[in-house]
């Protein structure tokens, strides 16, 4: 693999990923949402225990958010835009396991 002006190229002259940096930013959201989950979920709950339900959605949403986040940068990072990209690197791995492909 080597790199390009416009992103990283395959050995095949396949460009992967876009080069536009979009998938490091992903990962940088995913790191500032678990953050703030995990200091929200040390600093406890303060005040009111009617609010106390809300609180626990937030900082449950903030997890989410961050694993959700990180999975999208990843695979902007590897290239995958579409579903039938995700489908060519399913298939790949099949055949590289040694399993036969499915049938569709």
């Amino acid at each position: 693999m080597g790199n390009s002006e416009f992103g990283i190229v395959s050995e095949e002259g396949e460009k992967v990923g876009n080069g536009d940096g979009g998938g490091y930013w992903w990962g940088i959201a995913s790191s500032t949402q678990l953050a703030a989950a995990v200091a929200s979920y040390r600093k406890g709950y303060g005040g009111d225990s009617c609010f106390m339900p809300f609180k626990a959605f937030v900082v449950a949403s903030l997890f989410v958010g961050a694993g959700a986040t990180a999975v999208f940068g990843l695979l902007r990072v590897s290239g995958i835009r579409e579903v039938k990209d995700l489908k060519k690197v399913g298939a790949n791995i099949r055949s590289g396991l040694g399993v036969p492909p499915r049938q569709s």
